[in-house]
């Protein structure tokens, strides 16, 4: 009855401690030799940081990452259009933290191996292809290899073989024609640390915020991301998270982005290396799941790093399974429930970071409006207005405070697959 999950990413590790947590068998088979912590910062909602303290991984979260404080959206002239308070301190009963990915991923897969044993997760093993029928499903790794099991859960990332394999005719992911750098800079904290900052607008923008906390000099490790738009026949390489960038392609374009919070151009000087990324999502599918075989994270639903969501739904995704497992016991059916809970959600949130409405579309407008310059925000848009806007995204998203604060456990305490 062992579940299969083709990927070690923050869905598919996600996975694995639910499983464990609820008596689920289960075995990961992840691409590469080594897991070695890539990417750069990421933030995760209160939704998902409920899940992750649920799995008892509170102190890990506070080792690695820092409790956020407040999101703004500024002009590209540094003037404040909107800001709230986040986690703890917007209301929300759990935190937001701001992490590194690939400390986040180090520390699932170390909670892993320490409470599941070593060999749940099986490296260098490629997932390649499926096979799926009325008894399970079986993995086809890349070196030839069939894993048999129950059911088969692809968290193999946006580039999915078994999303592939599902969708033959969908093709390379879909770039809107921007370009992200990033990278993590030692420089000053501003507003006293646990700070988001969006600044500009839809053509050339900045999102900054610390992962650690302010030292005795009153510096944090930032991590940021310049972002750029270009024609859309630009010709730009695949993604890849470890490309190195030169930082000449775009520190031109923020030179004049100094203002007295925060000095742009000395963050991106500052940086060691740089890592560029077009910005590309899928279109949404019709279906996730096969049978015994289903979709999660990046594989299901990869959308624009728009609203701190990509790594927080992973996540959600994980729980969700595990309590339509324990719902419906370890059968496709218990996949269709969770496909259906989830699919039109992450549909609707795709969409909405592809039209502006997300929680940064605030930018764009007040660039129309204003080109960025204004005394008093009122003036341009109604702070109720903005309100408003923000806690439109956070219900599309499912993070509302109050809806949140309400809801039930995803899996409750002690709840285990019966034996």
């Amino acid at each position: 009855m062992t579940v299969l999950i083709a990927g070690a990413g923050v869905a598919g590790l996600s996975l694995g401690l639910t499983l464990h947590q609820i008596g689920v068998p289960f075995r990961i088979y992840e691409a590469t030799a080594v897991l070695r912590p890539m990417g750069v910062g990421i933030n995760l909602q209160p939704n998902a940081v409920r899940e992750l303290l649920d799995m008892g991984l509170e102190a890990e979260l506070d080792r690695i990452g820092v409790r956020t404080r407040q999101l703004g959206f500024y002009s590209k002239l540094g003037k404040t259009i909107w800001e709230e308070p986040r986690g703890t301190w917007a209301g929300y009963t759990w935190p937001q933290y701001s992490v590194h990915r690939g400390a986040l991923q180090m520390m699932l897969y170390e909670a892993l191996i320490a409470r599941a044993g070593a060999d749940c997760v099986v490296t260098g093993a490629r997932a390649a292809g499926l096979e799926t029928g009325p008894e399970g499903a079986i993995l086809i790794l890349s070196d030839g290899r069939r894993i048999e099991g129950r059911l088969l859960i692809a968290a193999d990332g946006i580039h999915s073989a078994l999303r592939a394999q599902m969708y033959p005719d969908e093709g390379e992911p879909i770039w809107n024609g921007r370009v992200l750098w990033r990278a993590t800079t030692r420089a000053p904290a501003y507003f006293g640390g646990g700070a988001m900052a969006m600044i500009g607008h839809d053509d050339l923008r900045l999102v900054s915020y610390p992962i650690s906390d302010p030292d005795s000099d009153g510096m944090v490790e930032m991590n940021w991301i310049a972002e750029k738009r270009f024609p859309l026949d630009a010709a730009w390489k695949k993604e890849d998270w470890n490309r190195a960038a030169d930082i000449s392609d775009f520190l031109p374009d923020f030179a004049d982005w100094r203002f007295d919070w925060i000095d742009v151009p000395a963050l991106i000087q500052g940086a060691e290396v740089v890592y560029e990324y077009p910005m590309v999502d899928r279109d949404p599918l019709p279906s996730w799941t096969d049978g015994s075989v289903t979709l999660m994270g990046d594989a299901a639903h990869p959308t624009y790093p728009v609203g701190s969501n990509g790594a927080s739904q992973a996540i959600l995704d994980a729980r969700i399974i595990g309590a339509r497992l324990l719902e419906h016991g370890i059968t496709p059916k218990a996949l269709a429930a969770y496909e259906a809970e989830v699919r039109p959600v992450t549909t609707a949130v795709g969409q909405a970071n592809r039209a502006g409405g997300g929680p940064d579309g605030v930018l764009q407008r007040v660039e129309d409006l204003c080109g960025g310059e204004f005394d008093d925000i009122d003036t341009v848009i109604p702070r109720a207005e903005l309100a408003a806007h923000a806690a439109r995204y956070k219900s599309i998203a499912g993070f509302s405070i109050e809806e949140l604060n309400a809801r039930p456990r995803t899996i409750a305490q002690g709840a285990r697959i019966p034996a």
